[in-house]
C-alpha cells in the first residue's frame, strides 16, 4: 500500500508562556516559566501552591460570547489555538474540501470545572437548577466537536482519551488518518483545563504535584530534588496534511511528520513499568515506523514530568533503545517552563519539537542544578542551544500505562 507523506502546515497555542506560538517559543528559547502560585484555587487549602496557568485568556477573540458561556475552558482553548493553527495553514474550508478535512483533539480529562460547579449547584439547590448545557461541556471529544462545527470540518471527528500521552497519540492518529489516504488535512492535538478543586485535591493526595513552594524553580525534571509535576492548562493544535495537498496549494511546510509509536505497560494505574520498559517499546515503533535509525535523532523532547519515577524510568527508557547513542543526543523537558498540561502536554511538546527544527535551536530544561545519578544524560541544562536538528523525538507517557512517541523530521 503506498503511504502518503504527512507534512505540519499550520501551529496554534494557548499555553503558560503565551497564546501564540512566538510568544510561547520565544519564553521556551529564553529559558522563561510560566509557573506562578495559583489563583484559579485557594493555594492555602492545599499543599501544593504553584500552577502553569493561561494568562490573559480572551474567548471572544475567537468565538462569540454567548458560544463561549457554553463551552467549558478546556474547549475554548482548542478552539482558538484551533483557529490559529487553520489561519497559519491558510487553509480554507469550503464545500468542496471540507468532507476531506478531519478534527482529532484529545482531553485527559474534559470538563472538570463545569462538573464541579453543576454538582455544586445540583446539591444546593436541585436538578433543575443544572445547566442543560452541563453534558456538552463536560465530555472530551467536545473540543473536537467544537472545532468540527466553527470551521466546518466535516471528514473523520475523532477525540482519544490516554491521560497525559493524549495530545501525542491525537497528532499520532491523525497522522495515520492522512498517511492511509482517509483524509487531506487534520486539525489536531489537545486541551486540557484542569485547575480546579477536585483536581488540585486528587493529585495532592496521589503526591503526584510538587508542594515546593518557590513556583519559578519548583518543577525541575531531571533534578535530584525534584519533588512532583506541576499542573498546568492550555491547547495545542496542529494542522497535518497530505504533502501532496501542501504542495498543491502552495502551503508553508514546518516539518514533516515520520513516526509514530504506542505501546501499554500492562503494568500500573499511575506508576510506570519498571525501567521505563513500555516508553522504550513505543520509541522503537517510531523509529521503525520512521525509518531512521538512532543515530539520526538529534534531539528528544521527553516527557520529564520531575517526578521520582517518570524521569529515571524515562532514562533508562532511552537508554534501552539509544544505547551509546544516548550520551551523545540533546534531551529537554519544556516542562519545566510550562509545566504539565495533561492531555494537552504532548501537542505543546510536539510543537516545541516542530519549533527546533525549524530554527535549528533546543530548548533548555530550566532549574537543573543538582545532578541525579539516576538521570546522567544531556539534559540541555538551563540555556538554550543553537544546534542543527534535522529530526526529533517527542514522548508522552500517561496514567493507566499510555505510552506514545512522535518522530518530526526536517522537510526537504
Amino acid at each position: 500500500m503506498t503511504k502518503n507523506r504527512v507534512v505540519v502546515t499550520g501551529l496554534g497555542a494557548v499555553s503558560p508562556l503565551g497564546n501564540s506560538i512566538d510568544e510561547l517559543w520565544t519564553n521556551l528559547v529564553e529559558g522563561k516559566s510560566g509557573i506562578d502560585y495559583v489563583t484559579k484555587v485557594n493555594k492555602d487549602d492545599f499543599p501544593a501552591k504553584v500552577a502553569a496557568e493561561v494568562k490573559d485568556w480572551d474567548p471572544t477573540l475567537y468565538m462569540d460570547k454567548k458560544e463561549a458561556k457554553r463551552m467549558d475552558l478546556f474547549t475554548q482553548y482548542a478552539v482558538g489555538a484551533a483557529k490559529m493553527a487553520v489561519e497559519d495553514a491558510s487553509l480554507t474550508i469550503d464545500d468542496e474540501n471540507a468532507s476531506r478535512i478531519g478534527v482529532w483533539v484529545g482531553s485527559g480529562i474534559g470538563g472538570m470545572a463545569t462538573y464541579e460547579e453543576q454538582f455544586k449547584k445540583f446539591s444546593e439547590k436541585g436538578y433543575r437548577r443544572v445547566s442543560p448545557f452541563f453534558v456538552p461541556m463536560l465530555i472530551p471529544d467536545m473540543a473536537a466537536g467544537q472545532i468540527s462545527i466553527q470551521l466546518g470540518a466535516k471528514g473523520i471527528n475523532s477525540c482519544t482519551v490516554t491521560a497525559c500521552a493524549t495530545g501525542t497519540n491525537s497528532i499520532g492518529d491523525a497522522f495515520k488518518v492522512i498517511e492511509r489516504g482517509d483524509a487531506d488535512a487534520m486539525i489536531t492535538g489537545g486541551a486540557e483545563a484542569p485547575l480546579t478543586n477536585m483536581s488540585f485535591a486528587g493529585f495532592s493526595m496521589a503526591k503526584a504535584l510538587s508542594f515546593n513552594e518557590d513556583p519559578k524553580t519548583a518543577s525541575r525534571p531531571f533534578d535530584k530534588n525534584r519533588d512532583g509535576f506541576i499542573m498546568g492548562e492550555g491547547a495545542g493544535i496542529l494542522v497535518l496534511e497530505s504533502l501532496e495537498s501542501a504542495l498543491a496549494r502552495g502551503a508553508n511546510i514546518y516539518a514533516e511528520i515520520i513516526g509514530y509509536g504506542s505501546a501499554g505497560d500492562a503494568y500500573h494505574i499511575t506508576a510506570p513499568a519498571p525501567e521505563g520498559e513500555g516508553a522504550a517499546r513505543s520509541m522503537k515503533q517510531a523509529i521503525e515506523d520512521a525509518e531512521v535509525d538512532v543515530s539520526d535523532i538529534d534531539y528528544i523532547n521527553a516527557h520529564g514530568t520531575s517526578t521520582a519515577l517518570n524521569d529515571s524510568f524515562e532514562t533508562k527508557s532511552m537508554k534501552t533503545v539509544f544505547g551509546q547513542h544516548a550520551y551523545h543526543v540533546a534531551i529537554s523537558s519544556t516542562k519545566s517552563m510550562t509545566g504539565h498540561l495533561l492531555g494537552a502536554a504532548g501537542a505543546i511538546e510536539a510543537i516545541a519539537s516542530i519549533k527546533s527544527i525549524t530554527d535549528n535551536v533546543i530548548p533548555p530544561t530550566i532549574n537543573y542544578e543538582t545532578p541525579d545519578p539516576d538521570c546522567d544524560l544531556d539534559y540541555v541544562p538551563n540555556k538554550a542551544r543553537k544546534t542543527d536538528v534535522s529530526v526529533a523525538l517527542s514522548n508522552s507517557l500517561g496514567f493507566g500505562g499510555h505510552n506514545a512517541t512522535l518522530i518530526f523530521k526536517q522537510y526537504n
